[in-house]
């Protein structure tokens, strides 16, 4: 690992100042980061840490009723404060990792990094949510662009995910046994608009809502309707994991469990 210096700013406006700084990289739960940096992949000048901001810390419901988790929570804080208002969101982030990633992984961090196996990005994709961040609100259908791309400019900051409460909600994720990640994971959330489903692990664009299972869902809401499905595998991830052909059926069976569960 190179050698580089280390910031932990008590405020947002001191955590966007040291940022400036050339060659400066924010630092969540380092769970990414920090295995890059000992590869020696990765060589920032200066780590920002984001953990000792109060400010971007902790789960609440705000006046609209959406519940908002600060971009410095823990997966470990989201699965046992989230877990009376948006018990789907609570046990995805139960079933991050392993004890140590839940309690130093961060929201925030697994969101701007958008892994294309990583859980939140599922479930803010899939719940709809609004990331906010030192300048602005996005949407998360305009956030994630890409695997391992995201709207964020240089220098912002994640300090807040906003998911609306949907009715019913569950997540299924087939487990990488080496990784813990999502070989492939599907987050179902039923508003009283509508369903929304979206697919982590599988596609070669990262994660995306499988927009056929949202419109036979919305008129049915049940394992029957994804059953009658089929799921394209020409854009599917191939590795030795499993082929593009294994994970289309993995996503298909994973939507037809969420459903069945939230249901």
């Amino acid at each position: 690992m190179y050698n580089f210096e280390f910031s932990k700013p008590s405020t947002i406006a001191d955590a966007v100042a040291a940022l400036g700084q050339d060659e400066a990289q924010a630092l969540g739960g380092g769970q990414t980061l920090l295995p890059t940096m000992k590869q020696r992949l990765a060589a920032p000048s200066t780590l920002v840490s984001l953990n000792g901001i109060s400010e971007m810390q902790g789960v609440c419901t705000n006046d609209a009723g959406a519940l908002c988790i600060g971009g410095a929570t823990t997966h470990a804080a989201v699965a046992r404060e989230a877990a009376s208002s948006f018990p789907g969101l609570a046990a995805l982030a139960g079933r991050i990792g392993d004890p140590a990633v839940r309690n130093r992984g961060t929201i925030g961090g697994s969101i701007a990094n958008n892994d294309p196996s990583a859980c939140y990005p599922a479930a803010a994709l899939g719940a709809g949510a609004v990331i906010k961040t030192n300048t602005r609100e996005i949407a998360a259908d305009d956030f994630f662009q890409g695997m391992f791309e995201t709207a964020l400019e240089e220098g912002e900051i994640i300090t807040e995910v906003q998911f609306p409460i949907p009715e019913a909600s569950n997540y299924q994720k087939f487990v990488q046994p080496a990784s813990r990640f999502a070989l492939v994971g599907v987050f179902v959330c039923k508003f009283a608009d509508g369903v929304r489903v979206a697919v982590t692990g599988a596609s070669q664009e990262g994660v995306f809502r499988w927009s056929e299972a949202e419109a036979a869902l919305g008129a049915d809401f049940s394992k029957a309707a994804v059953d009658a499905l089929d799921v394209p595998s020409g854009a599917m991830i191939a590795d030795l994991h499993g082929t593009a052909e294994y994970r289309a059926h993995l996503v298909k069976v994973m939507t037809g469990r969420a459903v069945a569960a939230a249901a």
